[in-house]
């Protein structure tokens, strides 16, 4: 697994590029790197999820801005950016996370 964020433009926007502290509109599912077990999905929802970008993982954090909106991006995690060291409380605690996110929209 990389120790370092991985960001990898699956398809680039051509809307707005959100930047840092946007509250961003999202579709994204969530998987482990090491089980490719998914964890979280707002496709399986139905509907996409906006929020702040400062009230995220690091990994979004630094991942999401430079993206534009229609663009798709994949950032694979290290545990450092995500939920932190294994035993930090959180069930992902520990785990490398890759995420696909499709970026709607910039509020």
């Amino acid at each position: 697994a990389p120790t370092e964020l991985v960001v990898k433009d699956l398809v680039i926007g051509d809307g707005p590029e959100a930047k840092a502290g946007d509250v961003v509109d999202v579709h994204y599912v969530g998987v482990e790197y090491d089980t490719g077990d998914e964890f979280d999905s707002s496709w399986n929802r139905g509907e996409s999820i906006s929020f702040p970008l400062r009230g995220l993982i690091q990994g979004w954090q630094d991942g999401i801005p430079g993206m534009k909106v229609g663009g798709r991006r994949q950032l694979v995690i290290p545990p450092e950016l995500a939920y932190g060291p294994a035993g930090a409380g959180h069930r992902l605690s520990g785990k490398t996370l890759i995420f696909v996110i499709d970026l709607l929209d910039i509020a």
